[in-house]
């Protein structure tokens, strides 16, 4: 059978397969295009711009930014003279550090006189003084147990307001009721105690602090040993009572010379 002449010449055909490309890709690229419009995209994350230093490319805009990489930012208007810049507020100068309270130097060692009365204002005690030696043991003696509104001190020992430690002591009880210093372990650090004494001046003390020992761990060197400033003690029993040997323990308060007064 003989081969069927084509109606086309060559060229023709050419120009033929040529146009029919040509429909074939405009139409993809226009249904790509209606894709992308018809779809709503999911927005990505936001990343950080990457430094860049000079002679860099300058980073392409961060995705669901809304700006193609090719389009330069809007420029921001500048202040003018009928625009007023807001003024920042100027950091003032550093606060001055607050001054401390000047603490009254203490006052100096008074010569020696012996005390006529004692008050205590914490615990509403005031009673006049009695002088006391060292027993045949060699221990201080006490006040006198018929008359439990007194207390004694070491009369060999310093004067209450001279250099050294005083020593000031007094009943807690007797056999008739409860003594002066009944209330002495109540005191607390910053009470006073207000010594009278003979010159006419009053040695006022302040606690330190309020310890009870027992008896068999009495620490004798902290309780008279001096400090080299004017100092006292204040010294009654403590802890246990047992009938035969009498209280188990002894209460001393610390305390020292801060002020010099006129007045009990």
């Amino acid at each position: 059978m003989a081969p069927r002449r084509s109606r086309f010449t060559r060229r023709q055909r050419r120009l033929l397969r040529l146009t029919r490309t040509v429909v074939v890709t405009l139409s993809l690229v226009g249904g790509g295009i209606w894709w992308a419009q018809g779809e709503e995209p999911s927005d990505p994350p936001i990343a950080a711009p990457a430094a860049h230093g000079a002679g860099a490319e300058s980073p392409a805009a961060p995705a669901g930014s809304g700006r193609p990489p090719d389009q330069k930012p809007k420029a921001q208007p500048q202040p003018t003279a009928s625009t007023p810049r807001k003024a920042q507020p100027r950091p003032g100068p550093p606060a001055a550090p607050k001054a401390r309270p000047a603490l009254d130097p203490p006052p100096a060692p008074l010569a020696r006189s012996r005390p006529t009365g004692i008050a205590v204002p914490a615990i509403t005690i005031e009673a006049p003084v009695l002088g006391l030696g060292l027993d045949s043991s060699g221990r201080l003696g006490t006040p006198p147990a018929d008359d439990p509104r007194i207390v004694g001190w070491y009369k060999d020992g310093p004067t209450p307001g001279e250099r050294g430690t005083a020593i000031v002591v007094g009943h807690r009880d007797t056999r008739t009721g409860p003594a002066i210093f009944l209330d002495l372990d109540s005191l607390t650090p910053g009470n006073t105690v207000r010594v009278a004494r003979a010159d006419g001046r009053v040695a006022v003390f302040t606690v330190d602090k309020v310890r009870t020992y027992t008896k068999e761990q009495f620490p004798d060197r902290e309780v008279y040993g001096s400090t080299g400033r004017p100092e006292l003690r204040l010294l009654t029993c403590g802890g246990a009572f047992d009938p035969k040997r009498g209280y188990e323990s002894n209460i001393v308060v610390y305390a020292h010379l801060t002020d010099i007064a006129r007045e009990i």
